[in-house]
């Protein structure tokens, strides 16, 4: 099992008045090697927060989460960047890309970071770029290019560094209908190769790429959808009457 999440817990304190809210109420769920995994929720149900989590980026209030039988907890402070950039590739819905840095640049940067040679970064770089279709734009910056080019270098970027799990923020959020369709399939080929994804999306267009679906709803998960044999055509229907099931249940999904 490639990651294990335990009773996961996070409790925030609001600002004024002291209020405790609970984000996550002791969520658990394992995630196998090569798994496609996608998040849905309303905004509030806490999906966001277990992103956050996962991507070491906070702490726990209770719970563990295990990659690869690492307690993320247990990684030290001034680890933890160490363990972002070596262990986790991201996919924001943003792109996150440095205007001040090429494409290029700003693909193999978690490289430099690390000390990488140069020999290996461009024996990197160059087969990854022809996969996602940018070779001939590595010089541009990002603001010479489209959105959908920007999320395709920023997919680069998060797969350069081969990492164990792949985490994206509603990465087809801020595109057209074509650019979307296309990432998913860079998505969907990373994962035939066995590269393990957990996505957060709002779209049942895009989570029907996932092999499972976790529904979470005020901090837990609510319900499971799991695709097994069935094409993303056949799968979608069936995410919709989920969804329409909680629906029912008092809840209103964006």
């Amino acid at each position: 099992m490639l990651l294990s999440v335990k009773e996961l817990t996070k409790e925030y304190t609001t600002r004024f008045g002291g209020r405790k809210v609970n984000a996550l109420r002791g969520v658990s769920f394992d995630v196998a090697h090569g798994e496609f995994i996608a998040v849905m929720g309303e905004s509030g149900s806490g999906k966001t927060t277990l992103l956050t989590l996962l991507a070491a980026l906070d702490r726990p209030t209770d719970g563990r989460i295990l990659l690869d039988g690492e307690d993320l907890a247990a990684v030290p402070g001034r680890a933890l960047s160490m363990f972002r950039r070596d262990r986790l590739g991201f996919i924001f819905q943003d792109c996150n890309l440095l205007d001040t840095l090429s494409l290029r640049e700003n693909i193999v940067f978690p490289l430099v970071l690390s000390g990488r040679p140069r020999a290996e970064m461009e024996a990197r770089l160059l087969p990854l770029a022809g996969q996602l279709g940018i070779t001939t734009l590595l010089e541009k910056y990002p603001y010479e290019v489209s959105g959908g080019e920007r999320q395709r270098a920023a997919a680069a970027r998060a797969l350069i560094v081969r990492p164990a799990l792949l985490l994206a923020d509603e990465p087809t959020g801020a595109l057209d209908s074509g650019s979307a369709a296309q990432l998913l399939g860079i998505l969907d080929a990373c994962n035939a190769e066995g590269q393990t994804i957990i996505m957060v999306t709002h779209s049942l267009e895009t989570a029907s790429h996932a092999s499972r679906v976790l529904f979470l709803r005020d901090g837990l998960i609510a319900d499971e959808a799991v695709r097994g044999a069935l094409t993303r055509t056949e799968f979608y229907p069936r995410l919709a009457t989920h969804l329409s099931t909680l629906q029912q249940g008092g809840v209103r999904l964006a």
